[in-house]
C-alpha cells in the first residue's frame, strides 16, 4: 500500500497492542475494514515484551502472537507499523486521523526478513528490547517473532559503512528516507495507546537509575523470559547469578511527591509472579518483596498470594525510603517495616522497582479528548459506558484509559469494539433509510 495517499477504512486504531489488536480483530470479524496505527517497529505492545501472565503463569507470547499474525494476515485490517499519530479530527462526519511514517531506511516494501543486513552490520548497540542488557546490531528486526519482519536502522549509530545495502538481496536499504505523511479516514476511532512506566532517572531516593543492579521490573520479565539476554538470570553488572533478590513495590505509586498518587493495580501480582518464577529459576535464592498493601483483587489473585507465601517467598510490610549501593555490587535499602523499630538496612545481590503506570500517550495539540487528573482518557459516562470519550464516534480501551490488568484489558477492549460496531451498524441504517426515501 502506498502510504502518501489518503486511506478510506471502517475504523482506525490507535495503538497495536493488545487492546488494539483485540478491537481490530473483533471489528474486522463483524465485515469492517480496520487500520491499525503504532507507534513501535512491531505490533504487540508491552504483552509482547512479558514473560508470563498471571495467575496462570501462561506463556505471555504463546497468547500474543497469534493474535499479532492474526490481525497482520486478516483481509480486513491494515497494519500501519512505526507511525507517528498527529492529528485526530472529526470533520464531516467522519474521523480523519493525519499519521506520520517515521523513515525505517529501509524499503517496506522491498524487505524479505532475511536479516542479512543485521548479520552483517558491524555496529553493535544496546539492545532496547531486551532491557539494555544485551547487544544489537545498528540495523535490524526488532525481536524474533516481531511483525512485521522488516529490519529498522538506527541513524544514530550507522556508520554508514555500506554492508547493509550490498548484502541486501532486494536493495530495500534506503539511507536517504524521510519520513511521510498519509491521512487515514474512517468513520469510528478506537483509542487503546496503553501505558508507559515511570523511569528511574526521576527518582533519587532510588539512585536515578546509576544504581548498577536496581532494574526495573520491565527488565526483570526479559531475564526470566526464554529468550531472554542470559538464558537464565543473571546479575546485569558482573553475571553473577544472584542469592537475594528484593522488590519494592509503589516505587513510585501512591506518592504525590512523584506526580502518581494512585495505585497502578498490577504491580503487586507481576511482583509475586516474577518472584515464583524466580523460585523456579533459583531455587536457593531468598526472594523478599516489600510492600506497602498487598491489593489481589481479580479471580484466583489472592491464591496465587498464598501459593507464594507457601512457596517460601518473603513479604515485608514496609515503605522503603532511600537505595543506595553496597559492596561488592550489592543494593542496599533502607526500609521501615511497620512491625519494627526505626529504620532498617537490608542488602541484596539485586533489586526490583515495581514503577508506576502513566499514560503512554497525551492527547493535547493532537485532538480534543478529555483526561482526568491522573492524565489518562477520560469518560463522560464512565458508569454507563466507560469506553465512550467526548468525541462522536471515537472509543477507548485497555491502559489508556486507566492502569488495568490484562483481562480486564481483552474485555474492555471487546467491548470498544462492540460499541464500536453498534455505532457503524446504525450509521449503515440510517445510510440505508435515506437511500430508500431518496
Amino acid at each position: 500500500m502506498d502510504n502518501s495517499r489518503n486511506v478510506d477504512f471502517d475504523a482506525v486504531v490507535i495503538g497495536g497492542g493488545i487492546a488494539g489488536l483485540q478491537s481490530a480483530l473483533d471489528l474486522a470479524d463483524q465485515g469492517y475494514t480496520v487500520a491499525v496505527v503504532e507507534k513501535d517497529a512491531s505490533v504487540g505492545g508491552k504483552m509482547i515484551r512479558l514473560s508470563k501472565v498471571f495467575p496462570t503463569l501462561d506463556c505471555a507470547s504463546c497468547i500474543t502472537t497469534p493474535k499479532m499474525a492474526a490481525a497482520a494476515h486478516h483481509d480486513r485490517i491494515t497494519l500501519f507499523t512505526y507511525c507517528d499519530l498527529q492529528s485526530l479530527r472529526r470533520t464531516g462526519g467522519m474521523v480523519r486521523a493525519e499519521v506520520q511514517q517515521k523513515p525505517r531506511y529501509v524499503d517496506a516494501h522491498k524487505c524479505i526478513g532475511c536479516r542479512q543486513c543485521e548479520y552483517n552490520c558491524p555496529v553493535m548497540v544496546s539492545d532496547r528490547e531486551q532491557g539494555g542488557f544485551s547487544p544489537t546490531k545498528a540495523i535490524a528486526i526488532p525481536f524474533s517473532n516481531a511483525i512485521p519482519q522488516i529490519a529498522v536502522l538506527n541513524p544514530q549509530h550507522c556508520m554508514l559503512c555500506g554492508r547493509c545495502e550490498k548484502v541486501c538481496p532486494t536493495q530495500a536499504i534506503d539511507y536517504f528516507q524521510e519520513p511521510r505523511s498519509f491521512t487515514l479516514t474512517a468513520k469510528v476511532a478506537l483509542i487503546t495507546t496503553g501505558f508507559e512506566m515511570t523511569t528511574l532517572g526521576d527518582k533519587p531516593q532510588y539512585g536515578r537509575g546509576r544504581i548498577p543492579n536496581l532494574i526495573d521490573a520491565l527488565q526483570m520479565e526479559r531475564l526470566l523470559a526464554p529468550h531472554g539476554p542470559y538464558n537464565r538470570v543473571l546479575r546485569p553488572s558482573d553475571g553473577k547469578v544472584p542469592d537475594r533478590i528484593a522488590y519494592i513495590q509503589c516505587a513510585g505509586s501512591r506518592d504525590k511527591s512523584m506526580g502518581v498518587s494512585y495505585c497502578s493495580r498490577v504491580c503487586c501480582m507481576y511482583a509475586i509472579k516474577q518472584a515464583m518464577l524466580l523460585s523456579g529459576a533459583l531455587p536457593l535464592a531468598d526472594i523478599t518483596i516489600y510492600y506497602m498493601d498487598i491489593r489481589a483483587f481479580g479471580k484466583g489473585y489472592e491464591q496465587f498470594f498464598q501459593n507464594a507465601q507457601a512457596m517460601g517467598i518473603n513479604f515485608v510490610k514496609a515503605k522503603v525510603a532511600a537505595v543506595e549501593p553496597g559492596p561488592d555490587g550489592a543494593v542496599r535499602l533502607h526500609y521501615e517495616a511497620q512491625d519494627g523499630d526505626g529504620v532498617s538496612t537490608a542488602e541484596h545481590d539485586m533489586a526490583v522497582l515495581s514503577l508506576g503506570l502513566i499514560p503512554a500517550w497525551n492527547p493535547e495539540g493532537i485532538c480534543p479528548l478529555a483526561t482526568g487528573p491522573d492524565h489518562f482518557l477520560e469518560s463522560p459516562r464512565p458508569k454507563l459506558s466507560p469506553v465512550a470519550t467526548v468525541m462522536e464516534g471515537v472509543f477507548t480501551a485497555g491502559a489508556a484509559v486507566g492502569p488495568k490488568d490484562i483481562v480486564d484489558t481483552i474485555t474492555e477492549a471487546g467491548n470498544a469494539a462492540m460499541a464500536a460496531g453498534k455505532y457503524l451498524a446504525a450509521l449503515r441504517a440510517s445510510s440505508a433509510r435515506k437511500h430508500l426515501v431518496a
